[in-house]
């Protein structure tokens, strides 16, 4: 898969403790990548993808904020690395309205800090810099969002994403336009992720996990609210496809790409719960009566994909039906068995290397 480009290079993984930074590691290893670095602070959860899926085995792992430029900047250079992915971010909506300050300075500043750190280095460096869907300014229309529709956000998290898109678009125009530049980036905006290893706050499946694990009822908020559910391995796929296409041609450097489902399986937060449900055993759930003071979240988010189908071969192969399947079969594998869970993670990695052959996606081998 992916040509075996990543075999032997060394990459850098910013928020790899974290859910979808530890399944990124996970499909790195799985490709043999020769030296894996990851930035990143402790778990912010116990249980972790990270911890108990062995994704620590392996790597050389920074336990480090990024608003610590010097630090950040030190660790690059000595790492000199060929990849750079940056995932680290603080990305609760709900926490962003608890403390703007520290998600402003983690997300805009810590995206910054890895683009200026990166004018430093002395050899070809490809930076994917993931933000989200939610950096659009978001007029809740019923299509899907184009990478080149208007950015911004009316919640800090939102909103510091967006500023995060102009960041690295003003590095890449200011600093990495040159002909001669050895940097590339790219810009990846993913949909609403779940899959196994998740266990945060306020998001719809771990909250309903975490309750039917203790045989409680999970309380669902905003249950009418449609969201381009996919996931992880989906966009993680795409991360990869886009580093393999920058570091191979440069035609692509400082573009922007969605990662979605298909249109038609976008579904509402009430859909979601149901679909899981129907493989744990004695799940309950009420819609949750009092809505949270000061917070406010759109009811509908699309994303239009036709770009990375096009210009990157990437599409989603997985239905809404499989991607509630294979998150709950692995949350329950987990129960039954913790300790060895990372074997549930390489067997679903190889379910959809399988799933991308049989649809001829061009990506893999």
């Amino acid at each position: 898969m992916f040509k075996n480009l990543y075999k032997d290079k060394k990459i850098l993984v910013t928020g790899h403790t974290g859910f979808k930074g530890s399944w990124l590691i996970a499909w790195l290893k799985k490709l043999k990548t020769k030296k894996i670095i990851g930035i990143s602070l402790k778990p912010h959860t116990n249980p972790s993808h990270y911890k108990y899926g062995k994704i620590n085995n392996g790597i050389k792992s920074y336990i480090l904020d990024l608003k610590k430029f010097k630090n950040i900047k030190k660790i690059i250079l000595k790492e000199n690395p060929d990849f750079i992915f940056h995932l680290a971010a603080d990305p609760l909506v709900k926490e962003s309205y608890k403390n703007p300050i520290k998600t402003w300075e983690t997300n805009l500043m810590g995206t910054i800090h890895i683009l200026e750190s990166a004018k430093f280095l002395k050899k070809k460096c490809v930076l994917v810099m993931i933000t989200s869907d939610k950096s659009y300014k978001n007029n809740e229309w019923i299509w899907g969002y184009r990478e080149n529709d208007i950015l911004g956000g009316d919640d800090p998290y939102s909103a510091s994403k967006g500023a995060c898109e102009l960041a690295i678009n003003s590095y890449v125009k200011s600093f990495y336009q040159k002909s001669d530049t050895l940097i590339r980036v790219g810009i990846a905006r993913a949909g609403n992720v779940i899959g196994g290893g998740d266990w945060s706050n306020d998001r719809i499946v771990p909250d309903c996990i975490k309750a039917w694990a203790k045989k409680k009822i999970c309380k669902i908020r905003n249950p009418f609210s449609t969201r381009p559910w996919q996931h992880v391995m989906e966009p993680i796929v795409g991360y990869l496809i886009i580093g393999q296409k920058l570091y191979e041609n440069k035609k692509l450097h400082g573009e922007s790409f969605n990662f979605g489902p298909g249109i038609s399986e976008d579904r509402n937060v009430s859909s979601l719960v149901k679909e899981i449900s129907k493989n744990w055993e004695n799940s309950k759930w009420m819609i949750a009566s009092k809505k949270i003071r000061g917070t406010s979240e759109a009811r509908l988010l699309k994303l239009n994909c036709d770009k990375s189908n096009i210009l990157l071969n990437w599409k989603s192969i997985l239905d809404f039906q499989k991607t509630a399947k294979l998150t709950i079969v692995w949350y329950k594998n987990f129960y039954k068995n913790k300790f060895n869970i990372s074997k549930t993670t390489n067997e679903q990695i190889e379910y959809y290397c399988k799933l991308a052959r049989s649809n001829n996606l061009k990506w893999i081998k």
